[in-house]
């Protein structure tokens, strides 16, 4: 596995994905200049266990919300790259059929299908009343506990030069000592779903929950028991509490029925539609006002096919007659 993800091969596959859309970045065409050498200087630094991961440039962004994003060098987002294509056939095989983030033929539109699919299944076509909890972990990122992840790792991969490595690029960041994982790392979306595929198996394999998703930190059950899902929450607060280091987000952990709406990635879901939460509208309006260009247009016009959009598809279209 090690020599996979090292190897010249490997390392020119991962350069040709990462520089896509990124060309016209000053440190890019920099890195580039002398591709071949810095190919196989880090081929080599990796084979001979000198490789060291470097720091992070941080900024923030404000929308949806404020984040602190954090990215490594163009030599380290190349090497997450390399080891991204080499442990995501092997980890993705692990994770259940309802977990949709950052995973290849899944995403938001599969998910928002699923969550509609399950409301089906348990309202029975909107004769019984379908109950949904909604949960959100509370600063997920942050909270990602690295001894807990390389001990998880290592349940998956048996190679100690791989794990070695993993170990590094893991120790490069943290919140605070041993904590955290950066926004802006391929590898922190891959390994924050092996993180939480433990969770995720606990709520399939030992509790038995049938209507249950997940997209990264939130996550969904369906039931037609309101007080079955009242008594999940202390037993998920637990096994997150005391296998994860994680906790529920106190203020956003609701139960509430479909014909009141359920807010989940964006939209509020009702049985038979689905709408635009109103700040997810305003974002999108304002993005358009500042970059109307076609693409945008059509990027957004594509969105908005998967819901009850039609006002808003009018106000977009706006844009084009201008």
């Amino acid at each position: 596995m090690f020599k996979n993800i090292t190897n010249l091969e490997n390392l020119l596959e991962a350069w040709r994905e990462f520089v896509r859309g990124k060309r016209s970045k000053s440190d890019v065409q920099e890195f580039s200049l002398n591709l071949m050498d810095n190919l196989l200087n880090l081929s080599e630094d990796l084979s001979s266990g000198r490789y060291r991961h470097g720091g992070y440039e941080a900024f923030n962004i404000f929308d949806p919300k404020p984040r602190s994003i954090h990215k490594a060098s163009v030599r380290d987002r190349l090497l997450h790259h390399a080891i991204y294509r080499i442990l995501y056939p092997l980890l993705d095989r692990q994770f259940i059929a309802d977990s949709f983030s950052c995973r290849l033929n899944k995403g938001t539109h599969k998910a928002l299908n699923r969550f509609r699919s399950f409301a089906y299944k348990v309202s029975r076509n909107n004769t019984r009343t379908c109950w949904v909890l909604k949960c959100d972990i509370r600063k997920f990122f942050a909270n990602i506990n690295h001894e807990i992840l390389l001990k998880i790792l290592r349940k998956h991969i048996s190679d100690t030069q791989t794990l070695a490595l993993l170990e590094e690029v893991i120790g490069s960041f943290s919140v605070q000592p041993g904590v955290g994982l950066p926004l802006g790392n391929l590898t922190s979306q891959l390994l924050v779903n092996i993180y939480m595929n433990e969770f995720d198996q606990f709520m399939k394999q030992k509790l038995k929950v049938r209507y249950y998703l997940r997209y990264a930190d939130d996550f969904v059950i369906f039931s037609e028991d309101k007080n079955r899902l009242i008594n999940l929450i202390p037993v998920i607060q637990e096994f997150l509490g005391n296998r994860l280091r994680l906790e529920l987000h106190p203020q956003k952990v609701f139960i509430k029925t479909l014909v009141s709406g359920v807010d989940f990635l964006g939209r509020v879901h009702f049985f038979d539609h689905r709408v635009l939460r109103r700040a997810t509208k305003r974002r999108m309006l304002r993005r358009i006002a500042e970059n109307p260009k076609p693409e945008t247009l059509a990027s957004y016009l594509g969105l908005l096919r998967h819901g009850n959009a039609k006002k808003i598809k009018e106000e977009v279209l706006k844009f084009v007659l201008k």
